[in-house]
């Protein structure tokens, strides 16, 4: 795992082999190991190499393809590389390194932009060719590694994270007011948008090309949920369970320690097992824990770790929190505030410190039906479709409305339930999943942020994408939104930045996009049996879990956010959201948030989402706003 930057020089674009360097450096926790430039007239790239594959500096990048035209900066894993190689070996290629790297660099040289269909893994690839003066840029299917790019007036570049790009002397960081909004209402920005105006992440599954003349982008894959299988049920679980064991022994090549990150959940157990059973040593597992019982899982890790003789490791999260907080934030270049970062960087520390390679179990949920969420949203749209349309939206608005203002905790289930009830599903599957309260942000928000966005809409984001699926079934249009929306804004990045933090390599198994789109081919009721989350993915381990990891209540990775708000962050949260100009003034009614705070505090009400999301904003502003008032003219 690496991290990779660099720049055009078609344009007028103030930056050079210094500028390059200081790229690099920005992100050297992505890549420690070693690090690497090249720079001509016409462009520059970087690399920093986390060693994984072929440890020798045979390895190291950027590299050139055989012949000297190409050169490649590539940041992931290709798991399916050694096949391809033996192909190209059959064909009379012979390699220099034992390297994917330069795998890709001669299926670029012999089948051009198409050779990117060959690859099964995660990767950000940025390939310059040095006769016809372009940039290929590529992004994994999947969105699991980032790859933002800046474009204005004709100057181009790109990096693994912002920070890279913002070493750019004089780079524009204005803000975009719509991805403020966005932020307060999903917890992140999403693709492609990012809270700079000029700069943009790659939508997931798309490739750009960049010349003097124009930028190109296209998207090369995306998944079907047309095509249902007709296979029986007993036939599904027998191919699945074999993808998904051979998508996690395709994933335990590595030339340094691999182990694998252990919740006691069903995506992650698996994952656990089939390592096991693939492997001649004990696994090594990596568990976090909470001292508040509501909230820890580690006895159900300990039994999974017992059950299949992994070495296991342990760190319980409890007064570091706010100790950490602010350098944990930092990492994240843009507003970030999916709580479960925390905890996802404690892991990975602790992860760090046996391995440099962990499996994880990122994709269950989104691509089986594993969230709570997803019965809940059937749950309404069963009750939509019994009401007529005229009554949900004349009547439920008004009974909502006056609902909205009380504390009784059923009271404001209703409310909200009302709500969803009176507008269409892909409406609702946002009002569902929407993270800031409508009537609260309506209150708090001032300013230009009010003025600007108040015909904006953040829902189109995820309405777009549930029309856009290729389906006529509700549960698989939310499905599809989520890995189109929550998969790569959400859930990959936190993953990404707070294993990258520690210079650890992530790989996600159920996210082989052979195993993405076999999921999308299963029939929905499958999925989701009445209220029976993930029907099918547990039946086809049953074999593997014992009832009681498959089917126990579940907990995802949370953490006691309202308990914090009062107690272990309530010092940092009071000082960072009420000093003297702090950024959020510029956007919210400090006296409105006070009263908001103090509301939490009495301890009748849970404000910890809004705050929380507030408090992580101002942490962001501060480590890269707070000394440039232009950017919010």
């Amino acid at each position: 795992m690496c991290g990779i930057a660099g720049f055009t020089r078609f344009q007028a674009l103030d930056a050079d082999k210094g500028t390059l360097l200081k790229m690099g450096s920005a992100i050297q926790h992505r890549g420690p190991d070693a690090a690497g430039i090249y720079i001509d007239e016409h462009v520059g790239l970087c690399h920093q190499r986390l060693s994984i594959l072929d440890l020798s500096e045979a390895g190291n990048q950027p590299m050139k393809s055989s012949t000297g035209r190409y050169i490649i900066a590539y940041n992931g894993e290709v798991y399916n590389f050694l096949d391809l190689r033996q192909e190209l070996e059959t064909e009379g290629n012979t390699f220099k390194t034992h390297t994917d790297t330069e795998v890709i660099l001669r299926l670029y040289e012999k089948n051009g932009i198409d050779f990117i269909h060959a690859l099964n893994g995660m990767f950000a690839i940025a390939i310059w060719d040095t006769v016809e003066h372009s940039l290929f840029l590529a992004r994994d299917r999947l969105g699991k590694k980032p790859l933002y790019y800046y474009q204005e007036n004709g100057c181009f570049a790109f990096a693994s994270e912002i920070k890279s790009l913002l070493c750019i002397p004089n780079i524009d960081r204005s803000i975009r007011l719509d991805a403020i909004k966005d932020y307060f209402a999903y917890q992140y920005i999403p693709d492609p948008k990012t809270i700079f105006k000029n700069i943009y992440k790659l939508n997931p599954g798309h490739w750009i090309k960049v010349d003097s003349n124009a930028v190109k982008i296209h998207q090369y894959w995306d998944v079907s949920f047309s095509n249902i299988s007709k296979k029986s049920q007993s036939a599904i679980e027998e191919d699945l369970y074999n993808l998904l064991e051979d998508s996690v022994t395709k994933r335990m090549i590595s030339d340094v320690p691999l182990g694998a990150f252990l919740s006691g959940g069903i995506d992650s157990s698996a994952i656990v097992g089939m390592m096991a059973h693939n492997s001649n040593h004990p696994i090594t597992t990596c568990s976090i824990g909470f001292d508040n019982k509501k909230y820890d899982e580690i006895k159900y890790a300990k039994k999974v770790a017992n059950l299949f003789n992994t070495n296991h490791n342990e760190f319980t999260v409890k007064t570091n929190v706010s100790e950490n907080l602010k350098k944990i934030a930092a990492f994240f270049d843009e507003p970030f505030s999916d709580q479960s970062f925390v905890p996802t960087y404690f892991v990975s520390q602790l992860a760090r410190k046996q391995v440099t390679v962990a499996l994880a179990g990122d994709g269950g949920d989104e691509n089986f039906a594993g969230y709570s969420k997803y019965t809940v949203d059937q749950t309404e749209n069963n009750i939509r479709n019994l009401i007529p349309s005229l009554v949900r939206r004349n009547l439920f608005p008004p009974l909502a409305q006056l609902m909205s203002s009380s504390n009784n905790p059923y009271l404001r289930k209703g409310c909200s339930l009302l709500n969803t009830l009176s507008v269409n599903p892909d409406r609702a599957f946002f009002i569902t999943n929407s993270f800031f309260n409508e009537q609260i942000w309506n209150n708090i928000v001032i300013g230009d942020l009010k003025r600007e966005t108040s015909n904006y809409d953040p829902a189109e984001i995820t309405t777009h994408f549930y029309n856009k699926a290729d389906t006529d079934n509700h549960l698989s249009k939310i499905l599809y939104t989520d890995i189109k929306t929550y998969l790569p804004g959400d859930i990959l990045v936190k993953v990404d930045r707070m294993s990258m933090a520690n210079s650890l390599e992530t790989r996600a198994p159920i996210l082989d996009y052979r195993v993405v789109e076999y999921a999308a081919s299963i029939p929905s009721s499958m999925k989701l049996k009445k209220n029976e989350k993930k029907y099918i993915l547990k039946n086809c381990l049953s074999n593997l879990l014992p009832h009681d990891i498959l089917y126990r209540k579940k907990m995802g990775f949370s953490v006691p956010l309202a308990q914090w708000l009062r107690h272990e962050i309530k010092t940092i949260a009071n000082d960072h959201l009420f000093k003297p100009n702090a950024g959020i003034s510029y956007f919210m009614d400090t006296n409105k948030l006070l009263q908001l705070w103090e509301a939490h505090q009495s301890g009748k009400w849970d404000y910890s989402k809004e705050l929380w999301s507030i408090l992580i904003f101002e942490l962001w502003w501060q480590n890269y706003m707070e000394r440039d008032e232009m950017a919010i003219k």
